[in-house]
């Protein structure tokens, strides 16, 4: 119970961390909203000339822009989650503090990022998505189950997100500099997640393996599930199943960076 408490606040703590850098967040905003309207004009190109594309009709491409617009930042898709702190605290050897905590590594950076996310998804998502519902035609669920379905592939979309930065960040323990490490999974998160296009356009083989790898289930399985284009029940379990294989490998990582510290005296 004591230990439920201490990560609650932890995510709580997150949360009214970020809530402190409202210009940053409001810059946010504007750039997420201007960014979807060069997505959203693209599409509407895109699928004026091939109507249907990845099974999804106009509206539904329009929804899937605004969805992504405010899911960028929450999900930490282009970088900027905990793994940035991280790998500076590893770099510095303010790592050492956390590894005295009476508290577990993983879970206490798992629980301060969620926190982020919170607020990102409220602070930053929020806006862009309402902007586009109202000056674009999409594509929205009437029933409350498919929200509430696609809140809960969210939740571990946002698990999902942090598995894949935890084992970045933990890089660092190994490389003179993770900055190298943090922009390929940049660039691999923006375009194996869906945020360039969704992966139901990919064509053959390349459409099949990238809807099997972790990334897609940060965005096009929350997005679908919304969109009412895949059942909820199996995106779940495709995505806790990534959600536990992430954090397990995290957590085999973080052990053998652990002997490393120790062994280096750190």
């Amino acid at each position: 119970m004591g230990a439920g408490r201490l990560y609650a606040a932890v995510v709580a703590g997150g949360f009214r961390r970020y809530a402190t850098y409202r210009a940053a967040t409001a810059a946010g905003v504007f750039t997420n909203t201007v960014f979807g309207l060069i997505l959203v004009y693209t599409y509407l190109a895109l699928w004026a000339e091939r109507p249907s594309l990845g099974g999804y009709d106009q509206a539904q491409a329009v929804t899937y822009v605004w969805v992504g617009q405010a899911l960028l930042s929450t999900l930490a898709i282009g970088g900027g989650g905990a793994e940035v702190e991280l790998m500076e605290r590893i770099r510095t050897g303010d790592i050492a503090i956390d590894l005295y905590r009476p508290a577990d590594l993983q879970l206490w950076w798992l629980a301060a990022d969620l926190g982020r996310a919170l607020f990102q998804a409220v602070g930053r998502g929020v806006v862009p998505f309402a902007f586009g519902c109202v000056f674009f035609p999409v594509s929205l669920p009437g029933d409350v189950g498919t929200w509430l379905a696609f809140l809960v592939a969210l939740g571990l979309a946002m698990v999902v997100g942090f598995g894949i930065r935890f084992l970045v960040a933990l890089s660092a323990f190994w490389l003179l500099d993770g900055v190298g490490v943090t922009h390929l999974s940049m660039l691999v998160g923006m375009f194996c997640s869906g945020m360039i296009l969704p992966l139901n356009v990919f064509p053959g083989a390349l459409g099949e393996v990238v809807r099997l790898l972790p990334w897609s289930a940060l965005l096009q399985a929350p997005a679908d599930v919304l969109l009412g284009e895949a059942d909820p029940a199996g995106v779940f379990v495709f995505q806790a199943g990534w959600a536990v294989v992430l954090l397990a490998a995290g957590r085999l990582v973080q052990a053998a960076a652990t002997r490393r510290v120790v062994v280096q005296g750190g």
